[in-house]
């Protein structure tokens, strides 16, 4: 089987679960709160947040680790294609 198109098929199903994690964890950390308040007006709206970041910080994982594989495949795809450059001429 031919090199490039696996490379370019890995690549694909890379970016396509990059963006699938990406839109889980948008849609997760939508009604998470960018404030920090102080006082404690009610300890279901703590829980809830806390359930949340504690949803995200799982994610989190699978989120770098699917942008590492695609920036690497990235690289990879980049790299043979220089190679072959350099080496007709």
């Amino acid at each position: 089987m031919e090199m490039v198109p696996m490379m370019w098929s890995v690549w694909g199903a890379a970016v396509v679960l990059m963006a699938v994690v990406g839109i889980y964890a948008s849609r997760v950390g939508r009604y998470e709160e960018s404030q920090l308040f102080l006082a404690d007006s009610s300890s279901h709206a703590k829980t809830e947040q806390d359930v949340i970041a504690a949803r995200m910080s799982r994610i989190r994982p699978l989120r770098l680790s699917t942008l590492g594989l695609a920036g690497l495949m990235t690289l990879l795809i980049v790299a043979y294609y220089a190679l072959s450059v350099y080496r007709s001429f």
